[in-house]
């Protein structure tokens, strides 16, 4: 019966992580956060507020957008310096739950 091989968690990519820890990150980190959803103003205006609100004022933060290939969805690379777990874990939380957000990562 051949094994079940499972690829590493991108956790694991921090010192000190195990399959049955959390990763130990240093803060503070630069850390990118991706965010997908229809490019709409709606989707625009909800993703700066949020990251407004939990990082800093959005307009300083370094952006990097890639547009579907029909122009309807967009997807934002937002790097923020994030200052402690409970930051990202509240970011993420807001994010994920946005009506206008379809995938975070």
């Amino acid at each position: 019966m051949a094994e079940d091989h499972k690829k590493p968690s991108p956790a694991s990519q921090y010192a000190g992580a195990t399959s049955a820890s959390p990763p130990v990150m240093r803060f503070p980190v630069s850390f990118p956060i991706k965010v997908m959803g229809k490019d709409t103003p709606e989707f625009h205006q909800a993703v700066a507020a949020i990251f407004s609100r939990h990082a800093a004022p959005y307009e300083s933060l370094p952006v990097k957008r890639n547009s579907s290939s029909g122009g309807q969805f967009i997807s934002l690379t937002v790097t923020i310096v994030a200052q402690s777990r409970e930051q990202l874990d509240a970011l993420y939380l807001e994010l994920t739950s946005c009506e206008h957000v379809l995938v975070t990562l």
